[in-house]
């Protein structure tokens, strides 16, 4: 039983690592009936997150000042700074770029020969940097980082009180509200006490056409300036879990190695088996032997998934084709489809969802597509609380059993 097992454990593996490390261009190469593994010359780390991480809410506070025309009658410039609120969400896709929408509102104040004032609200698409995870590696605990962004979104002014512009409308009227369209660039400094809570300081510059305040004189262009601080709650944690697909080539290769130990003990059986038939044939003898036979249990293959996923690779098919066969030349087999989830990845609720789901995508295949009866299955959802391999990345896997 123990050799049956380590077999079983030496085609797993070699099989995961064929699916696998095909991707990262490693190679298995067999010569003389050994197993041997050639690593590739590379082994990149890669980055996921759970559904639910990484995703952000942000409040804050600021001010903002409007460069427009800006000029009094006697050609001084003067500004006007005045309060802006901000609301916003979004989602870092990886440790390195993510992307927010992000509002901001409030009332402006310029002069341009009368002082006027307006309200105004505007969006925004950014798309966001983090320099130092992409420039000093990857570190979801580092407590300051700098983030420049750049983005697009639409300006609405309303409430035009004082000189109310000169840009007339179709009825020839002068406009009371006002559309533009801004491109800002800006950067934001980054303090995390935690995980779960971000705490923020950004300025943004925002660039427009010269209707931007329903004024149309002086420089072809209009700028907003503003400087927000705030709060962002980092939804489900704000993490990244790493993975490398050459990991587990160490474990891998004791595997071959026990497979290639376990091929040389069968050549010296078979050589003692060849050794003594050569002295038959023997002296008859009448033996009455009472043996109780025993059925071994066969080897059923695998099914083996990636991260996240219920989808049976083309690899993978084949293992459902071998177990559609093994049960169609034995139709009085009936057996158990069990999947598993890996619980370093997603919470035990999701995967025992996971888990059900790659049951049933395998059961789907053998019923649908082989003709199987359906009597003869069933599932079984084991999610990640058990686990059979010790390398928890092998745990994506659904196991045949019989009833």
């Amino acid at each position: 039983m123990k050799t049956h097992t380590i077999v079983a454990m030496a085609a797993v593996g070699a099989a995961f690592f064929a699916t696998n490390q095909a991707k990262a261009q490693d190679t298995v190469v067999v010569e003389d009936e050994s197993v041997s593994v050639v690593q590739a010359p590379e082994c990149k780390t890669r980055y996921y997150s759970d559904g639910g991480d990484n995703w952000f809410i942000q409040l804050g506070a600021g001010i903002q000042s409007p460069f427009v025309e800006n000029y009094l009658t006697n050609g001084d410039p003067k500004h006007h700074i005045t309060p802006v609120y901000n609301v916003g969400f979004g989602k870092w896709f990886s440790p390195y770029i993510g992307w927010r929408l992000s509002f901001n509102g409030g009332a402006i104040h310029y002069d341009d020969g009368v002082y006027t004032k307006a309200k105004i609200v505007n969006g925004s698409l950014d798309f966001m940097w983090d320099m130092c995870n992409s420039l000093g590696g990857v570190n979801s605990s580092r407590p300051v980082s700098v983030i420049p962004f750049i983005g697009v979104g639409a300006n609405y002014l309303w409430d035009i009180r004082g000189n109310q512009g000169n840009i007339m409308a179709d009825n020839g009227k002068i406009k009371h509200t006002q559309w533009s369209i801004p491109v800002s660039a800006g950067i934001q400094f980054r303090f995390r006490p935690s995980r779960y809570v971000d705490l923020f300081l950004e300025g943004r510059a925002q660039v427009m056409g010269d209707n931007f305040n329903n004024i149309a004189f002086g420089e072809p262009v209009d700028v907003n300036i503003m400087a927000i601080g705030g709060i962002s709650i980092n939804i489900g944690g704000a993490d990244f879990k790493k993975y490398n697909p050459c990991d587990n080539l160490a474990y891998i290769s004791s595997l071959n190695e026990q497979v290639n130990g376990l091929r040389a003990e069968v050549a010296a059986t078979s050589a003692a088996l060849a050794a003594a038939q050569a002295q038959l044939p023997c002296p008859p003898q009448t033996v009455v032997v009472n043996e109780e036979v025993t059925a071994v249990a066969p080897v059923y293959p695998t099914v083996r998934f990636t991260i996240n996923s219920a989808r049976i690779s083309d690899e993978e098919m084949v293992n459902v084709y071998n177990m559609a066969q093994y049960m169609t030349e034995n139709p009085e087999v009936s057996v158990v489809i069990k999947g598993y989830a890996d619980e370093d990845t997603g919470t035990s609720a999701y995967n025992m969802q996971l888990s059900e789901r790659r049951a049933q995508a395998v059961y789907n295949v053998l019923v649908n597509t082989y003709g199987i009866s359906p009597d003869r299955l069933s599932t079984v959802a084991e999610g990640s609380s058990t686990q059979v391999y010790d390398t928890n990345n092998w745990n994506r896997i659904v196991i045949f059993a019989g009833k």
